[in-house]
């Protein structure tokens, strides 16, 4: 019998999704793909224009707005020419901009909100029959989006969502107002999705949510985090678990213990400072002050020494005087932060911090800004040069080490999630087959930088893994390329991609 060989009616319809923003986004994303997948739609090859272009944005980012219209102003000659392809945006943006999205750029032909992605491909369905735009935003959950088919970026690590939403009213932020309230998984279920993961090759998780450490709120169980914590420490073949982001308030000694007596709960701890200034905090609506926080940092390195520990930083908050900069770059120097995402404060439409009077001049903030990253910059090369000569386990990634083929390295996260960028010299071991993302190299730290470090000796341990099983067969079928990410690359679900989660 002689198959019938595809024409352009009976093709697949081919996508792409490009994301912007926090992890919940790079998730979100992932579950859209899977989405668009169970419905028939394949990924777009590279260099192909896609039938469908998915657009899940982020209202956080300075200038996200201009940036989306831009884009979309980019499609809409490619999209007439051709007839057929639809655009649909997503996100955060696309639930706040929701009646401006389609009269600012008519030629989208879906808009669909933080509630409910899982309504894509029928509105795509519904976009193209009726050839009319479909704009469906829900103000709360209807299908917890953790239910929902997920195409993973990675095979050996992977994020695991806890909760969704936010309970906290920082007045810098708009995200609670665009997640809605936080609404948690039942811990069995989480657990479940970590044995499947498992099962497939993953032995790297990241817990996920808006504020990770409250979980737990919405079924009245405040050491829930900390339970659950401890249960991933029982699910046979997970190496490392990481989680992100929690916040100072809810930070409890319950969580630090956890950590501590956890083997695969990974030294490494994501801690958002904001301000270092107690009447800035008290402005931002941060419900703790320096020296609550400073007290998490010292518990926590009295329980884990070894821990690394990161933060983010606003500089120039409205009426943010020289003091209060002071104080915050005291807070940097008594923390000894390994690194940190520093941010120069700019107005996001519908946060109350918008409309406060004494708005810092931009030069005034960028003269701040600087200053802070000078100090954060020389302190996390202090503590990685307090490495050097030290033995790790690494685990290899992919996509980590941009300028790899030229050095001739391969690169891998360390447990305390330090980026290093090792010697592709396998003399002193078996490599069999070669090394692949997920495997495990044991390597000595030979040098470094302030945001990663070296390892230029020979490998002198390799353990090849499930992961890297896992990595190897998804060759043999390779994963959709339709999935790119407005940020650096996210290969490896690591807690800190360039923007990371609000809190």
């Amino acid at each position: 019998m002689t198959a019938t060989p595809e024409t352009a009616e009976t093709a697949p319809r081919t996508y792409e999704v490009r994301t912007y923003g926090c992890q919940m986004n790079v998730h979100d994303s992932e579950r859209l793909t899977g989405l668009l997948e169970e419905a028939g739609y394949v990924s777009a090859p590279s260099g192909e224009q896609a039938d469908v272009v998915v657009f899940n944005t982020c209202a956080v980012r300075e200038n996200a707005d201009n940036k989306l219209y831009g884009n979309l102003g980019h499609l809409a000659p490619v999209k007439a020419a051709h007839p057929g392809m639809q655009i649909a945006v997503g996100g955060c943006l696309a639930q706040k901009d929701r009646d401006t999205i389609t009269t600012r750029a008519p030629w989208v032909d879906v808009v669909f909100g933080t509630h409910n992605i899982g309504s894509l491909p029928v509105l795509l369905e519904r976009a193209r029959v009726q050839e009319e735009a479909q704009v469906e935003i829900l103000e709360s959950l209807d299908v917890f989006p953790s239910t929902l088919p997920t195409r993973r970026e990675s095979a050996y690590a992977a994020w695991v969502s806890v909760s969704v939403g936010c309970n906290n009213t920082c007045t810098f932020c708009i995200v609670p107002a665009l997640r809605g309230k936080e609404k948690d998984r039942r811990p069995g279920d989480i657990l479940a999705e970590i044995r499947a993961l498992v099962a497939e090759g993953v032995t790297e998780i990241t817990l996920l949510g808006q504020n990770v450490n409250a979980y737990g709120v919405e079924f009245g169980d405040r050491q829930a985090f900390s339970k659950l914590l401890r249960a991933c420490g029982e699910v046979e073949g997970l190496e490392r678990v990481r989680f992100t982001s929690p916040h100072p308030a809810e930070f409890t000694d319950d969580v630090i213990e956890a950590m501590a007596e956890t083997p695969n709960v990974m030294p490494s701890l994501h801690m958002p400072l904001q301000s270092g200034s107690d009447r800035v905090l008290r402005a931002m609506r941060r419900s703790y002050r320096q020296s609550r926080f400073l007290g998490i940092i010292e518990r926590v390195r009295a329980a884990i020494p070894h821990a690394a520990i990161t933060t983010d930083i606003i500089v120039g908050f409205p009426g943010e005087t020289e003091e209060d900069f002071r104080d915050t770059l005291e807070v940097v120097r008594a923390a000894r932060f390994s690194g940190a995402f520093t941010f120069q404060y700019s107005k996001r439409p519908g946060t109350p911090a918008a409309v406060l009077e004494d708005q810092i001049p931009p030069d005034v903030v960028k003269d701040r800004y600087e200053r802070l990253v000078e100090v954060v910059n020389e302190i996390a090369w202090q503590e990685n040069k307090a490495l050097v000569g030290r033995t790790v386990e690494l685990m290899v990634a992919e996509g980590e080490g941009r300028k790899d083929a030229a050095t001739h390295r391969l690169s891998g996260r360390a447990p305390d999630n330090r980026l290093v960028h090792f010697a592709a010299d396998f003399s002193q071991v078996d490599a069999g087959s070669g090394v692949r993302p997920g495997d495990m190299v044991t390597v000595e730290l030979t040098y470094a930088a302030p945001h990663h470090l070296v390892a230029d000796g020979p490998v002198r341990a390799l353990r090849r893994t499930r992961s890297g099983e896992a990595w190897e067969a998804r060759q043999a079928r390779p994963a959709p390329s339709g999935v790119t990410l407005g940020m650096p690359s996210v290969g490896v679900p690591a807690p800190l991609p360039e923007a990371p989660a609000c809190r």
